[in-house]
């Protein structure tokens, strides 16, 4: 992918542009006194932030605190209301709709949804911003994004549709995509979400290689500190539409400031793997006096050739939070599918509640079912519904009177910190904001058995840390049996009383936080430690290397 002319790495978009000079006097992006606006609420207030050539950026900050609109801004989807954003040294406010066509080319963006195109191949789909805007050879096209697969480790995906895909497999294409053309400047929205310690590893890897290798400025929205800390050159912080603070990881991390402490407080240990107090002390031996609510047993699944259920076995004790956590595409959603009765296994028996419910009849599923809540892992609201109402809707389903689901609801909102959004739609709320208010509903109808899938994902450290503190508060004030399928370890070492490591089908530990971290399986501690020595330790042990 490399071309070399007098000013060095050609932009296959705008070859005849000479590259942006590293100048610490003048910065690639410059945003001077922005303001932006959306209706009456002010998301950027007069902020100031320079981003310099080659360097990686940081920008990390509470969901809703305008994060993403700040990137738009770099990118030129968005204009300010006030103040000037400086691309290349041009203020785009001055630039005509070619010229900012023009210089946009200079810059590539991965989204956070990925948005991949459907009716594309994997190849096709890296190769699209070439294709569709160059006279390259088609064949070098695709050549070069075969060359971008290998290296993202997807080498057999290429004639693959997205939705043939993992979650973590889209967010590698959409990362191939976004440097397939040479780009000066990458703006990355919250590259590693959603994505297994691993696998946020081999991103944070393959980001700095690219930057390295290319001469790539960087600039990435992130909430995971640990990555932050790995990438980072400066890291800005963003706080009430300003930027609160700007320098490198360890001059941040080094302030006095709530907001600051709280976001960096995973990054000041390993992974953040702190057991908190569920361990309590107790071995899962002891869970064998009790009789689980949850049983599986030799549970094998297949979808055609795949084999996607390896014999699991697991017993999941009754009041208490297991955390069921692996890799994209271990099996986790399968093994909760059939905990519900959404799907039945090829061999071995799932037991809830004390029946077995893999022999059940539809019909017969139907009460066993409604003892179960779930939060999905994108809220699944109802657009058509504010959010109170989103809430109050299973209470309605349910018969419960309109004006008194309402009360509940809010109730329920206010436990949450929620309150000031009970009136607004879907369409006007963060992720962020759209996932507490699943959690909401989930919670209201107090189920004896609360399924979390992937709770935390794209969460901020704060609100990440508020929904553990939910969960485990749920279990305890109302001894719901909660499973939660995750992927972000920190989470499962606060929030589990017992956890279950999934690798392609297996069950490869279950234990106490303790017992897991203390496995002397090489796979589980590169999976728990990714990241830090004892997880490079433990792939050299596989004989695998980032």
């Amino acid at each position: 992918m490399e071309s070399e002319n007098s000013g060095g790495r050609v932009n296959f978009l705008a070859p005849e542009v000479p590259r942006w000079e590293s100048d610490p006097g003048r910065p690639v992006i410059q945003l001077k006194g922005v303001t932006k606006r959306f209706g009456d609420t002010t998301v950027l207030d007069g902020l100031d932030l320079d981003i310099h050539t080659g360097l990686t950026t940081v920008i990390c900050g509470q969901s809703g605190s305008g994060k993403s609109v700040l990137l738009k801004l770099m990118n030129g989807l968005e204009l300010p209301d006030e103040g000037q954003v400086l691309l290349f040294g041009r203020d785009t406010r001055d630039l005509g709709p070619q010229e900012l066509i023009a210089t946009r080319k200079r810059i590539s963006m991965m989204f956070q949804n990925y948005a991949l195109l459907d009716s594309f191949n994997v190849e096709r789909n890296i190769g699209f911003p070439l294709l569709e805007n160059t006279d390259m050879p088609r064949n070098k096209i695709l050549d070069m994004a075969r060359e971008l697969l290998e290296l993202l480790g997807l080498g057999d995906a290429g004639k693959k549709l997205p939705n043939d895909l993992s979650g973590g497999m889209k967010k590698r294409v959409s990362l191939a995509r976004a440097v397939i053309s040479n780009p000066e400047v990458v703006l990355f929205d919250e590259p590693t979400t959603g994505l297994d310690p691993v696998m946020i590893e081999f991103v944070d890897n393959l980001v700095d290689q690219t930057r390295e290798r290319y001469g790539i400025t960087s600039v990435i929205i992130s909430h995971d500190m640990t990555s932050t800390m790995r990438l980072a050159d400066r890291v800005a912080m963003l706080h009430e539409g300003k930027i609160l603070s700007y320098g490198t990881p360890e001059e941040v991390m080094g302030l006095d400031h709530e907001m600051i402490r709280v976001f960096f407080e995973d990054a000041r240990t390993e992974r953040g793997l702190q057991t908190g107090g569920t361990d309590a002390g107790i071995s899962s031996s002891a869970d064998a006096m009790e009789q689980p609510i949850v049983r599986l047993e030799g549970v094998h699944k297949r979808f055609g050739e795949h084999h996607v259920l390896k014999g699991v076995d697991m017993a999941i004790p009754e009041g208490k939070i297991t955390v069921i956590i692996g890799g994209s595409g271990s099996g986790k959603s399968v093994i909760m599918k059939h905990i519900i009765g959404l799907m039945r296994p090829d061999e071995g028996k799932v037991e809830v509640f004390g029946q077995e419910i893999s022999r059940m009849s539809d019909v017969d599923l139907i009460p066993v079912r409604a003892r179960f809540g779930m939060l999905f892992q994108s809220a699944a609201l109802l657009d058509s519904m504010t959010a109170a109402q989103n809430v109050a809707f299973p209470l309605i389903e349910r018969g419960v009177k309109r004006r008194d689901a309402r009360e509940q609801a809010m109730a329920t909102l206010e436990q949450l910190r929620i309150t000031d959004i009970a009136d607004s739609f879907p369409s006007s709320i963060s992720n962020g904001q759209k996932k507490r208010v699943g959690l909401a509903r989930a919670i209201i109808t107090r189920p004896e058995i609360m399924i979390y899938d992937e709770p935390t994902t794209g969460q901020d450290p704060v609100m990440l840390r508020y929904v553990d503190d939910m969960i485990v508060e749920a279990q305890e004030l109302f001894q719901i049996t909660s499973l939660v399928v995750s992927h972000d370890m920190s989470s499962a070492f606060r929030v589990a009383h017992r956890i279950a490591m999934l690798q392609e089908g297996e069950i490869r530990a279950f234990g106490t936080p303790t017992e897991v971290s203390e496995s002397q399986d090489p796979w589980v501690r590169r999976f728990v430690f990714a990241g830090t020595e004892r997880g490079r330790r433990a792939a050299e042990e596989l004989g695998l290397a980032f």
